[in-house]
């Protein structure tokens, strides 16, 4: 929850191979205060079944960017094997083998004290989208 002196955020994955919210996707959120300072890692979460990560950690007082990384290429290996794949998307063509081409996904935003930021990820095994939700 946003105060006047924070900023929150939270996120959703949807997998847009398959139509469905992308569940046991792990998130990091780490924070910064100005263009110049170090990163310091909050903590983490993981999605739910219906692809949202409703708990991360609060932002600190002084936050002005904040960084969310999705580890996407252990969901991609444990949650599209090539047999759920080809179920799920008959006429496209089959995730390589060797993984996700995009293994992780980091996603780098500045924030106002007292706004909320909902940032959804729509993801496939060879592109993704991010913006700003409500």
């Amino acid at each position: 929850m946003s105060t006047d002196t924070t900023a929150s955020v939270s996120t959703h994955i949807l997998d847009t191979s398959i139509g469905r919210p992308a569940e046991g996707v792990a998130i990091a959120l780490a924070a910064r205060a100005g263009s110049d300072a170090e990163w310091t890692a909050l903590g983490g979460s993981a999605t739910d079944a219906d692809g949202r990560c409703k708990d991360l950690p609060a932002l600190p007082e002084g936050t002005t960017h904040v960084r969310l990384d999705f580890e996407t290429e252990a969901y991609f290996s444990t949650q599209h094997s090539a047999k759920k794949q080809a179920e799920a998307q008959q006429d496209a063509p089959r995730v390589r083998d060797s993984g996700a081409f995009f293994p992780e996904v980091a996603i780098t935003f500045a924030v106002t004290p007292g706004e909320h930021y909902h940032v959804p990820l729509l993801l496939n095994p060879f592109g993704y989208s991010v913006y700003r939700g409500s």
